[in-house]
């Protein structure tokens, strides 16, 4: 064999291995490809189950999750006790004054709350604390009727039943809420958020003696008028 020829076939055995090498080498970067790419594909199944775990919890999580829901103004459910401060205020009350808690500093005072003026319930404890109004005079308590009725229907309320106690009104409801008389009612199967009607006896120091709330207006005003004496 010539000296040519032998180079021949040592060019080709090398070419041979050069490509023999090349595939094993691309065959090796397309495996390590496939496990790098396969190990990101787990990475991201990995995050995005933890994504939606975040965004999905539980619906054991969901409840304990849960915030209870804050009471609502009114059903003697405000917070307001007995022997507790009570509320300030000053509104407009019949004949367009204003009125406030600190006008009757130094006495006691009976705040009674009735749901509307003029209807029959209403109409009836309004004259009834009418009717007592000097007994409570001499008992160095003073009395003031509320409810969210405009000033001109709280001045004929007055007028039609010749009222002598001052009549408050209260339209943005901001002292029936502050002294939880402002909640939801039913009536004739329909609900509606309305005045329950509640009385507060408040003590010369500006503190709440008693409280009655869902009042019946046969005797209330006696009853209330008994309190007072007592808590001379």
């Amino acid at each position: 064999m010539s000296k040519k020829t032998r180079k021949k076939i040592a060019k080709a055995s090398s070419r041979k291995a050069t490509r023999g090498e090349s595939v094993t080498a691309a065959k090796a970067a397309a495996k390590s490809s496939g496990k790098t790419s396969g190990k990101a594909a787990a990475a991201k199944t990995s995050v995005a189950k933890v994504r939606r775990a975040t965004a999905n919890p539980s619906s054991k999580a969901k409840k304990s999750a849960k915030r209870p829901k804050a009471a609502a103004p009114g059903g003697g459910k405000s917070g307001l006790a007995e022997g507790g401060k009570a509320p300030a205020f000053r509104l407009p009350r019949d004949g367009g004054q204003a009125v406030s808690l600190g006008d009757f500093s130094g006495q006691k005072l009976v705040l009674f709350f009735y749901p509307r003026a003029d209807t029959p319930g209403c109409t009836k404890e309004a004259i009834d604390f009418t009717r007592l109004k000097s007994k409570f005079a001499e008992n160095r308590t003073a009395v003031l009727g509320v409810s969210a009725d405009p000033q001109k229907a709280q001045e004929a309320f007055r007028d039609k039943h010749q009222l002598s106690i001052p009549l408050v009104s209260d339209e943005q409801h901001e002292m029936l809420e502050a002294y939880g008389v402002w909640g939801e009612k039913s009536m004739y199967g329909k609900t509606f958020h309305g005045i329950l009607r509640t009385t507060v006896l408040i003590g010369a120091d500006g503190r709440m003696i008693k409280i009655w709330r869902h009042v019946k207006v046969d005797g209330h005003a006696d009853e209330v008028l008994a309190a007072a004496r007592a808590a001379n």
